[in-house]
């Protein structure tokens, strides 16, 4: 019966006794009870994302949730307190960024006395680039910083304030020196004989953390993860030279993603493929999704290698930003963690080097240049930055789609994809200049 209900047939045959409903009670008045408990709002006029299509069909919200019209009308007997025209356009599962590193100024790894506040600045200016969930992430940082920020970022819902945040990723510091990319060799740190007491006495409380990023190849790294996702934290593959073996062995262990696929890892070669092998791999356990993220900033990886890596894995695929401080700045020098940053043009460099240290893109940038550099269709493009997230970290029965009983986070986009309304819980928290709805 699920399946049947969330199915184009059923919600077209709401949407059309929906407006029947709504004209012929509107004039009978006391019929139907319009206004009594919880807000309900119907919107109408739309493209909505389901299902991994969309589909022109009507969306009903009530207590912050995706309704099923079938028990407003046949058992409340209740029509809308609020009915919005969406003009003809897109309806799509609020974007979900597991990596960003900052933005608009604000450094996650900094260790200031109010942290909160330059979280919840990202959080509200993330809305207008569709953004309703995310993970402030903290680069390599000495033990210090982790233990005054992590504290400071707690698990929070979404709302007017801003876009929720799900939990903190930790890149780093138990990665390779070879790979670090951005990462300052100071700070980086290998596993000691009591592994997962070193991983603790790095980071102080997991808490509020989501995901931690590691190389596989460290000694002590199977009793790290296996330690990790015994506690519900995501463990993923980066900045590495693993091969494919110790990646294959990794995600036996409980590794579940892969950081910014391409980058700071062992290039893909056809007799050891490393990490990237991971994507086609026949050595993972039954009924396994490798999840990997792709920085799609036009900067980091090129087109060939995002269709690559599309066509070979599509339900995989997680867009991220891994945006730096310098978000929404432009040119100039800025922080990142423990090193200074230079921006020019697009792209952003460790102050006096050549070396890449994050991107300066927002998420609906990636999801359009994704869209535009795989030929992927405008629903594989959506789902890259919303369904799969969520079901990486677990949440696809409330985050990431928009089913009946889901969240009400969800984004209006225009046909080229560009954010118009941002809403969250149902309630309107960004909307562009002169539109609807």
């Amino acid at each position: 019966m699920a399946d049947i209900k969330n199915s184009p047939e059923y919600a077209a045959f709401f949407a059309v006794l929906g407006a029947s409903f709504a004209m012929i009670f509107s004039a009978m008045g006391a019929a139907y009870v319009v206004s009594e408990g919880v807000f309900f709002s119907w919107f109408t006029n739309c493209r909505i994302l389901r299902g991994g299509t969309l589909l022109r069909e009507d969306l009903w919200v009530r207590g912050g949730r995706i309704l099923d019209p079938e028990k407003l009308f046949f058992e409340e007997r209740r029509v809308a307190d609020e009915q919005r025209d969406c003009g003809g356009r897109i309806l799509a599962p609020g974007f979900i960024d597991v990596q960003m590193n900052g933005g608009f100024g604000v450094d996650f790894s900094k260790a200031t006395e109010d942290v909160g506040s330059g979280v919840a600045l990202v959080a509200r200016r993330i809305l207008s680039h569709g953004v309703t969930s995310f993970c402030p992430t903290l680069v390599t940082s000495p033990p210090e910083v982790y233990h005054k920020v992590l504290p400071q970022i707690p698990v929070k819902s979404g709302g007017p304030h801003g876009a929720g945040v799900l939990g903190v990723h930790l890149e780093g510091p138990f990665i390779s020196r070879e790979k670090r990319g951005a990462h300052p060799e100071a700070y980086l740190r290998s596993f000691e004989a009591n592994a997962f007491r070193d991983v603790l006495a790095t980071y102080g409380s997991l808490d509020n953390v989501r995901i931690v990023t590691l190389a596989p190849e460290l000694d002590r790294s199977h009793e790290v993860i296996q330690a990790l996702t015994a506690q519900g934290i995501c463990v993923s593959l980066g900045h590495s030279v693993a091969d494919l073996g110790a990646a294959e062995v990794a995600v036996q262990n409980g590794a579940t993603f892969i950081t910014h696929l391409f980058n700071a890892m062992l290039p893909f070669h056809h007799r050891d493929p490393g990490i990237v092998g991971l994507l086609t791999s026949d050595q993972l356990p039954p009924g396994h999704c490798i999840f990997y993220g792709m920085i799609a900033d036009g900067i980091h990886t090129n087109p060939a290698a995002l269709r690559i890596a599309h066509r070979a894995h599509p339900k995989g695929l997680v867009l991220v930003t891994d945006a730096v401080p310098a978000l929404g700045l432009g040119n100039g020098r800025h922080t990142l963690g423990q090193q200074e940053v230079e921006v020019d043009g697009l792209i952003a460099y460790i102050a006096g080097t050549k070396t890449l240290c994050g991107s300066i893109a927002s998420m609906d940038v990636c999801v359009r240049h994704f869209l535009q550099a795989t030929g992927c269709s405008v629903e594989s493009a959506l789902e890259a930055a919303s369904l799969h997230p969520a079901q990486l970290l677990g949440l696809e029965k409330t985050k990431g789609s928009l089913d009946f009983g889901a969240d009400a986070d969800f984004v209006v986009l225009d046909d080229t994809l560009h954010v118009q309304a941002t809403y969250i819980s149902g309630e309107l928290v960004w909307q562009a200049e002169e539109t609807g709805p």
